[in-house]
């Protein structure tokens, strides 16, 4: 078939290059315009545009997919289908129309669980075993179209939501590339997702990463490690923001919530059930160090209590 292939950050690389040796023709790859980065500001194509212009394929990048102009140049391709891995950008149904075979999405769950921007991140934070990838044709309500394929993963006690993106990324190339194929020999039916079971995964924005040492230690290091590597999980320290790598569940119950106590080669925080021994952590105007180095740096009259304030001053998160 020829193939349009629509995607946009590292994530979706796999599957491109998966597309890209594959039987198929790719013939055109679409994906977000051009964006500020690093302190410059200025502006740099996605990791799919870097991609797909060493593979010579034509890059588009619509503003909207809305626009009659980019709607003409994919009916110009004439793409029988659209694998999509993370684009980052509503298809409108004037759009979803123009491809015979639709737009598959490669979704980083096991659908209907955990419909939206945030899968992996949701599937550890809520603390599930097993997560996976769905191939479904995108419709106009979100991720809810008929699934052709899955793929399951274990999620392990230590992943980041970094960590299980990668191996989904990997193997759901595989089964990307599987669903085009049993699309064009006839032998895959799309099927209607079960209404039972459906959640969803919003995305998980800053607020959210923050660190609550109320919590049960197993739930706040779930809340680490689905914010890892972003947003980035956080807590308060002297009024200003702390960033907290994984941490590590211990046995110990004698510390509050919040309470450090800094050893010679560990730091350790109360929770509401067992304390937590800090990972790496990351001040505000300093580098990431280990949490042993960055308790001795501390002045004297530091507080040894973390999350106290309830906000940070408005400099805190640029560190």
């Amino acid at each position: 078939m020829r193939v349009v292939f629509a995607g946009t950050p590292q994530v979706a690389l796999p599957a491109l290059e998966a597309v890209a040796g594959s039987r198929h023709e790719l013939v055109g790859v679409v994906t977000r315009p051009d964006a500020p980065a690093g302190r410059g500001r200025r502006l740099v194509a996605s990791p799919v545009a870097e991609r797909a212009e060493q593979l010579g394929v034509p890059v588009l990048k619509p503003e909207h997919p809305r626009d009659p102009g980019f709607q003409e140049q994919l009916r110009a391709l004439r793409p029988d289908a659209c694998p999509v891995v993370a684009y980052g950008a509503l298809l409108p149904q004037s759009v979803l129309d123009l491809v015979p075979h639709g737009w598959v999405n490669l979704h980083f769950s096991c659908l209907p669980a955990w419909r939206g921007a945030a899968p992996v991140q949701h599937a550890i934070w809520a603390g599930d075993e097993v997560t996976g990838a769905t191939t479904f044709r995108i419709v106009k309500a979100l991720d809810a179209g008929p699934t052709f394929g899955v793929m399951t993963e274990r999620v392990r006690p230590t992943d980041t939501a970094g960590d299980l993106l990668a191996r989904l990324a990997e193997g759901g190339a595989g089964l990307l590339v599987a669903t085009l194929d049993g699309i064009e020999d006839g032998a895959l039916e799309a099927r209607e997702q079960p209404e039972d079971g459906v959640s969803l995964a919003p995305k998980i924005e800053v607020a959210d990463a923050q660190v609550d040492w109320h919590e049960p230690a197993a739930a706040l290091d779930r809340r680490v490690r689905a914010c890892t590597p972003a947003p980035g999980a956080w807590t308060l320290h002297d009024g200003e923001r702390l960033k907290l790598g994984p941490v590590s569940v211990t046995d110990r119950p004698d510390l509050a919530p919040g309470e450090l106590e800094v050893g010679k080669r560990e730091v350790l925080v109360g929770t509401s059930s067992t304390a937590v021994l800090l990972g790496e952590v990351q001040a505000h105007g300093k580098k990431r160090m280990p949490a042993a180095d960055w308790a001795r740096g501390l002045r004297p009259e530091a507080s040894r209590v973390l999350g106290e304030q309830e906000s940070a001053p408005e400099h805190a998160d640029r560190g």
